[in-house]
Protein backbone atom coordinates (compact mmCIF):
# COMPACT_ATOMS: atom_id res chain seq x y z
CA UNK A 1 0.00 0.00 0.00
CA UNK A 2 2.82 2.36 0.90
CA UNK A 3 4.38 1.81 -2.54
CA UNK A 4 1.13 2.94 -4.19
CA UNK A 5 1.04 6.05 -2.00
CA UNK A 6 4.61 6.97 -2.95
CA UNK A 7 3.92 6.30 -6.61
CA UNK A 8 0.80 8.47 -6.45
CA UNK A 9 2.72 11.32 -4.81
CA UNK A 10 5.43 11.14 -7.47
CA UNK A 11 2.93 11.13 -10.33
CA UNK A 12 0.97 13.98 -8.73
CA UNK A 13 4.12 16.08 -8.27
CA UNK A 14 5.17 15.53 -11.88
CA UNK A 15 1.71 16.48 -13.15
CA UNK A 16 1.68 19.57 -10.93
CA UNK A 17 5.13 20.58 -12.18
CA UNK A 18 4.12 20.01 -15.80
CA UNK A 19 0.98 22.14 -15.43
CA UNK A 20 2.99 24.90 -13.73
CA UNK A 21 5.66 24.84 -16.43
CA UNK A 22 3.11 24.91 -19.24
CA UNK A 23 1.51 27.88 -17.49
CA UNK A 24 4.89 29.66 -17.37
CA UNK A 25 5.41 29.04 -21.08
CA UNK A 26 1.89 30.24 -21.91
CA UNK A 27 2.28 33.42 -19.86
CA UNK A 28 5.89 33.84 -21.00
CA UNK A 29 6.90 34.33 -17.37
CA UNK A 30 10.61 34.57 -18.16
CA UNK A 31 10.22 36.60 -21.38
CA UNK A 32 12.45 34.23 -23.31
CA UNK A 33 14.30 35.97 -26.13
CA UNK A 34 13.13 39.46 -25.10
CA UNK A 35 15.90 42.00 -24.24
CA UNK A 36 15.74 43.22 -20.65
CA UNK A 37 16.43 46.96 -20.21
CA UNK A 38 19.44 47.91 -18.09
CA UNK A 39 22.27 50.42 -17.84
CA UNK A 40 26.01 49.72 -17.83
CA UNK A 41 28.35 52.04 -15.98
CA UNK A 42 32.08 52.05 -16.78
CA UNK A 43 34.12 53.69 -14.04
CA UNK A 44 37.10 54.29 -16.29
CA UNK A 45 35.13 54.73 -19.48
CA UNK A 46 34.27 52.14 -22.10
CA UNK A 47 37.23 50.49 -23.86
CA UNK A 48 36.22 48.89 -27.15
CA UNK A 49 39.52 46.97 -27.36
CA UNK A 50 39.53 45.40 -23.88
CA UNK A 51 38.44 41.72 -23.92
CA UNK A 52 37.32 41.99 -20.28
CA UNK A 53 36.53 45.04 -18.22
CA UNK A 54 34.65 45.65 -14.97
CA UNK A 55 31.22 47.18 -15.22
CA UNK A 56 28.43 48.16 -12.86
CA UNK A 57 25.03 46.81 -13.90
CA UNK A 58 21.95 48.86 -13.03
CA UNK A 59 18.35 47.64 -13.32
CA UNK A 60 15.44 50.00 -12.78
CA UNK A 61 13.09 48.24 -10.32
CA UNK A 62 9.89 49.77 -11.74
CA UNK A 63 10.88 49.13 -15.32
CA UNK A 64 11.88 45.56 -14.46
CA UNK A 65 8.50 44.98 -12.80
CA UNK A 66 6.64 46.28 -15.86
CA UNK A 67 8.82 44.24 -18.18
CA UNK A 68 8.09 40.92 -16.45
CA UNK A 69 4.50 41.90 -15.60
CA UNK A 70 4.63 40.64 -12.01
CA UNK A 71 1.92 41.43 -9.47
CA UNK A 72 4.47 42.34 -6.81
CA UNK A 73 7.28 44.87 -7.31
CA UNK A 74 10.65 43.34 -8.12
CA UNK A 75 13.18 44.56 -5.58
CA UNK A 76 16.66 44.80 -7.07
CA UNK A 77 19.87 46.41 -5.84
CA UNK A 78 20.76 49.81 -7.26
CA UNK A 79 24.04 48.49 -8.61
CA UNK A 80 25.38 45.01 -9.30
CA UNK A 81 29.06 44.24 -9.95
CA UNK A 82 29.76 42.57 -13.25
CA UNK A 83 32.13 42.02 -16.13
CA UNK A 84 31.81 42.89 -19.81
CA UNK A 85 33.38 40.29 -22.10
CA UNK A 86 34.12 41.19 -25.73
CA UNK A 87 35.24 38.73 -28.37
CA UNK A 88 37.13 39.33 -31.57
CA UNK A 89 34.06 38.28 -33.54
CA UNK A 90 32.13 41.18 -32.03
CA UNK A 91 30.18 39.38 -29.35
CA UNK A 92 29.32 41.28 -26.19
CA UNK A 93 28.38 39.47 -23.00
CA UNK A 94 27.69 40.81 -19.52
CA UNK A 95 28.27 38.55 -16.52
CA UNK A 96 26.97 39.59 -13.11
CA UNK A 97 29.16 38.53 -10.19
CA UNK A 98 28.14 35.23 -8.49
CA UNK A 99 27.91 36.88 -5.07
CA UNK A 100 25.49 39.55 -6.28
CA UNK A 101 22.07 39.58 -4.58
CA UNK A 102 19.37 39.04 -7.21
CA UNK A 103 15.57 39.03 -7.05
CA UNK A 104 13.95 35.61 -7.18
CA UNK A 105 13.02 35.80 -10.85
CA UNK A 106 16.54 36.72 -12.00
CA UNK A 107 18.00 34.17 -9.58
CA UNK A 108 15.85 31.48 -11.22
CA UNK A 109 17.12 32.52 -14.64
CA UNK A 110 20.68 32.33 -13.32
CA UNK A 111 20.20 28.89 -11.77
CA UNK A 112 18.56 27.48 -14.90
CA UNK A 113 20.91 28.95 -17.51
CA UNK A 114 24.21 28.56 -15.64
CA UNK A 115 23.79 26.13 -12.74
CA UNK A 116 27.47 25.22 -12.54
CA UNK A 117 29.02 28.69 -12.19
CA UNK A 118 25.93 30.37 -10.65
CA UNK A 119 26.51 33.44 -12.84
CA UNK A 120 23.74 35.48 -14.43
CA UNK A 121 24.91 36.25 -17.93
CA UNK A 122 23.45 37.46 -21.20
CA UNK A 123 24.35 39.11 -24.47
CA UNK A 124 24.09 42.82 -25.18
CA UNK A 125 23.82 44.42 -28.65
CA UNK A 126 27.14 45.30 -30.22
CA UNK A 127 25.87 48.58 -31.62
CA UNK A 128 24.70 49.81 -28.21
CA UNK A 129 28.31 50.20 -27.03
CA UNK A 130 29.84 51.41 -30.26
CA UNK A 131 31.28 54.88 -29.81
CA UNK A 132 30.00 55.18 -26.24
CA UNK A 133 31.33 58.43 -24.82
CA UNK A 134 29.32 58.58 -21.60
CA UNK A 135 30.42 56.42 -18.61
CA UNK A 136 26.83 55.13 -18.39
CA UNK A 137 25.25 53.40 -21.37
CA UNK A 138 21.57 52.46 -21.60
CA UNK A 139 21.15 49.13 -23.36
CA UNK A 140 19.44 45.75 -22.95
CA UNK A 141 20.50 42.21 -22.09
CA UNK A 142 19.10 39.00 -23.52
CA UNK A 143 19.24 35.90 -21.35
CA UNK A 144 19.20 32.30 -22.52
CA UNK A 145 15.71 30.73 -22.71
CA UNK A 146 14.29 29.25 -19.49
CA UNK A 147 11.83 26.36 -19.77
CA UNK A 148 10.39 23.60 -17.54
CA UNK A 149 11.80 24.97 -14.28
CA UNK A 150 9.58 22.86 -12.00
CA UNK A 151 10.25 19.63 -13.90
CA UNK A 152 13.99 20.24 -13.74
CA UNK A 153 13.76 20.97 -10.02
CA UNK A 154 11.92 17.70 -9.32
CA UNK A 155 14.38 15.72 -11.44
CA UNK A 156 17.36 17.32 -9.69
CA UNK A 157 15.83 16.66 -6.26
CA UNK A 158 15.16 13.02 -7.17
CA UNK A 159 18.78 12.52 -8.22
CA UNK A 160 20.11 14.31 -5.14
CA UNK A 161 18.00 12.22 -2.76
CA UNK A 162 18.90 9.04 -4.64
CA UNK A 163 22.57 9.89 -4.07
CA UNK A 164 21.84 10.64 -0.41
CA UNK A 165 20.02 7.31 -0.02
CA UNK A 166 23.04 5.43 -1.39
CA UNK A 167 25.39 7.30 0.97
CA UNK A 168 23.17 6.49 3.96
CA UNK A 169 22.87 2.84 2.92
CA UNK A 170 26.64 2.47 2.55
CA UNK A 171 27.18 4.23 5.86
CA UNK A 172 24.86 1.79 7.63
CA UNK A 173 26.71 -1.29 6.39
CA UNK A 174 29.41 -0.99 9.04
CA UNK A 175 26.90 -0.31 11.81
CA UNK A 176 24.69 -3.21 10.78
CA UNK A 177 27.66 -5.57 10.54
CA UNK A 178 28.91 -4.52 13.99
CA UNK A 179 25.64 -4.93 15.85
CA UNK A 180 24.61 -8.08 14.00
CA UNK A 181 27.96 -9.57 14.97
CA UNK A 182 27.50 -8.56 18.61
CA UNK A 183 23.99 -9.97 18.50
CA UNK A 184 25.27 -13.31 17.20
CA UNK A 185 27.89 -13.44 19.93
CA UNK A 186 25.26 -12.66 22.55
CA UNK A 187 23.01 -15.36 21.14
CA UNK A 188 25.77 -17.97 21.17
CA UNK A 189 26.76 -16.99 24.72
CA UNK A 190 23.18 -17.32 25.98
CA UNK A 191 22.80 -13.61 26.78
CA UNK A 192 19.74 -13.33 24.55
CA UNK A 193 17.95 -16.15 26.35
CA UNK A 194 18.80 -14.64 29.73
CA UNK A 195 17.36 -11.36 28.52
CA UNK A 196 14.20 -13.17 27.43
CA UNK A 197 13.61 -14.41 30.97
CA UNK A 198 14.24 -10.93 32.35
CA UNK A 199 11.87 -8.97 30.14
CA UNK A 200 9.21 -11.62 29.55
CA UNK A 201 6.92 -10.42 32.40
CA UNK A 202 6.89 -6.92 30.89
CA UNK A 203 6.51 -7.81 27.20
CA UNK A 204 4.37 -10.94 27.56
CA UNK A 205 1.02 -9.03 27.56
CA UNK A 206 2.03 -7.25 24.34
CA UNK A 207 3.29 -10.38 22.56
CA UNK A 208 1.18 -13.23 23.97
CA UNK A 209 1.72 -15.67 21.07
CA UNK A 210 5.52 -15.83 21.31
CA UNK A 211 6.47 -19.21 22.83
CA UNK A 212 8.30 -19.54 26.12
CA UNK A 213 12.04 -18.88 25.70
CA UNK A 214 11.86 -17.99 22.01
CA UNK A 215 14.74 -15.71 20.85
CA UNK A 216 12.25 -13.33 19.21
CA UNK A 217 11.49 -11.91 22.66
CA UNK A 218 15.18 -11.17 23.24
CA UNK A 219 15.52 -9.46 19.86
CA UNK A 220 12.46 -7.33 20.63
CA UNK A 221 13.93 -6.38 24.00
CA UNK A 222 17.25 -5.39 22.42
CA UNK A 223 15.46 -3.40 19.74
CA UNK A 224 13.34 -1.48 22.23
CA UNK A 225 16.31 -0.92 24.55
CA UNK A 226 18.35 0.58 21.68
CA UNK A 227 15.46 2.93 20.86
CA UNK A 228 15.03 3.94 24.51
CA UNK A 229 18.71 4.88 24.79
CA UNK A 230 18.70 6.85 21.53
CA UNK A 231 20.77 4.33 19.54
CA UNK A 232 18.75 4.37 16.32
CA UNK A 233 21.45 2.68 14.22
CA UNK A 234 21.76 -0.13 16.77
CA UNK A 235 17.98 -0.60 16.88
CA UNK A 236 17.78 -1.29 13.14
CA UNK A 237 19.59 -4.66 13.03
CA UNK A 238 17.86 -5.81 16.22
CA UNK A 239 14.48 -4.92 14.73
CA UNK A 240 15.28 -6.76 11.50
CA UNK A 241 16.35 -9.85 13.42
CA UNK A 242 13.25 -9.65 15.61
CA UNK A 243 11.04 -9.60 12.50
CA UNK A 244 12.93 -12.59 11.10
CA UNK A 245 12.32 -14.53 14.32
CA UNK A 246 8.63 -13.54 14.33
CA UNK A 247 8.34 -14.67 10.72
CA UNK A 248 9.43 -18.16 11.80
CA UNK A 249 6.31 -18.25 13.99
CA UNK A 250 4.04 -16.96 11.23
CA UNK A 251 1.71 -19.61 9.69
CA UNK A 252 1.10 -17.33 6.66
CA UNK A 253 4.41 -15.81 5.50
CA UNK A 254 2.71 -13.22 3.27
CA UNK A 255 0.58 -11.70 6.09
CA UNK A 256 1.84 -9.90 9.19
CA UNK A 257 0.85 -11.27 12.58
CA UNK A 258 -0.39 -9.17 15.51
CA UNK A 259 3.07 -9.41 17.07
CA UNK A 260 4.69 -8.00 13.92
CA UNK A 261 2.18 -5.16 13.83
CA UNK A 262 2.77 -4.43 17.51
CA UNK A 263 6.56 -4.35 17.09
CA UNK A 264 6.26 -2.06 14.07
CA UNK A 265 3.93 0.28 15.96
CA UNK A 266 6.26 0.44 18.96
CA UNK A 267 9.25 1.13 16.72
CA UNK A 268 7.36 3.88 14.95
CA UNK A 269 6.53 5.50 18.30
CA UNK A 270 10.17 5.02 19.41
CA UNK A 271 9.97 5.97 23.07
CA UNK A 272 13.28 7.52 24.17
CA UNK A 273 14.64 8.25 27.63
CA UNK A 274 17.97 9.36 26.17
CA UNK A 275 17.85 11.91 23.31
CA UNK A 276 18.95 10.59 19.91
CA UNK A 277 22.68 10.76 19.26
CA UNK A 278 22.12 12.68 15.99
CA UNK A 279 20.03 15.31 17.79
CA UNK A 280 22.70 15.74 20.46
CA UNK A 281 25.32 16.20 17.74
CA UNK A 282 23.20 18.86 16.03
CA UNK A 283 22.15 21.08 18.95
CA UNK A 284 24.60 20.09 21.69
CA UNK A 285 23.79 21.00 25.29
CA UNK A 286 20.65 22.83 24.22
CA UNK A 287 19.07 19.37 24.10
CA UNK A 288 18.36 19.83 27.84
CA UNK A 289 15.75 22.46 27.00
CA UNK A 290 13.64 19.95 25.08
CA UNK A 291 14.44 16.79 27.07
CA UNK A 292 11.14 16.57 28.96
CA UNK A 293 9.24 17.36 25.78
CA UNK A 294 11.00 14.44 24.04
CA UNK A 295 10.24 12.02 26.90
CA UNK A 296 6.60 13.11 27.18
CA UNK A 297 5.98 13.05 23.43
CA UNK A 298 7.59 9.65 22.84
CA UNK A 299 5.87 8.13 25.89
CA UNK A 300 2.52 9.42 24.67
CA UNK A 301 3.15 8.19 21.13
CA UNK A 302 4.13 4.75 22.48
CA UNK A 303 0.91 4.56 24.50
CA UNK A 304 -1.17 5.52 21.47
CA UNK A 305 0.70 3.00 19.29
CA UNK A 306 0.12 0.12 21.73
CA UNK A 307 -3.56 0.94 22.27
CA UNK A 308 -4.13 1.34 18.53
CA UNK A 309 -2.43 -1.95 17.64
CA UNK A 310 -4.34 -3.78 20.38
CA UNK A 311 -7.63 -2.13 19.46
CA UNK A 312 -7.38 -2.85 15.74
CA UNK A 313 -6.48 -6.50 16.40
CA UNK A 314 -9.89 -6.96 18.08
CA UNK A 315 -11.90 -5.66 15.12
CA UNK A 316 -13.61 -8.25 12.94
CA UNK A 317 -12.05 -6.96 9.73
CA UNK A 318 -8.52 -7.51 11.07
CA UNK A 319 -9.33 -10.73 12.92
CA UNK A 320 -10.41 -12.26 9.62
CA UNK A 321 -6.98 -11.60 8.09
CA UNK A 322 -5.01 -12.63 11.17
CA UNK A 323 -2.67 -15.54 10.27
CA UNK A 324 -3.67 -17.19 13.57
CA UNK A 325 -7.41 -16.93 12.92
CA UNK A 326 -7.63 -20.72 12.37
CA UNK A 327 -6.02 -21.40 15.70
CA UNK A 328 -2.65 -22.51 14.35
CA UNK A 329 -0.36 -23.39 17.20
CA UNK A 330 2.80 -21.29 17.32
CA UNK A 331 6.12 -22.87 16.52
CA UNK A 332 8.11 -24.28 19.37
CA UNK A 333 10.89 -22.21 20.81
CA UNK A 334 14.49 -22.75 19.80
CA UNK A 335 16.37 -24.55 22.56
CA UNK A 336 18.80 -22.39 24.52
CA UNK A 337 22.39 -23.23 23.95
Amino acid sequence: MLNYIWAGLIVFSLLFALVADVGDLTRDTYRNGAPVPLALQFDGGYDAEAPRQPVTVRFDAEELTRFYGTDEPIAVADSLPGTLIQTAAGGREVRIAPDATLPDLLATIRDETNPRDQVLQGSVPRDALAGAASPTVATAITFAPVRFVKMRAISAAALDFAETAVEIALGLIGVLALFLGLMKIAEEAGVVYALVKLVRPLLRPLFPNIPEGHPAMGMIALNLAANIFGLGNAATPFGIKAMEELQKLNPEPDTATDEMAMLLAMNTASVQLVPPVILIALIGLEINEVYFAIVFTTALSLTVAILTAKGLSTLKRYRETNPRRLGDAPATASPAE
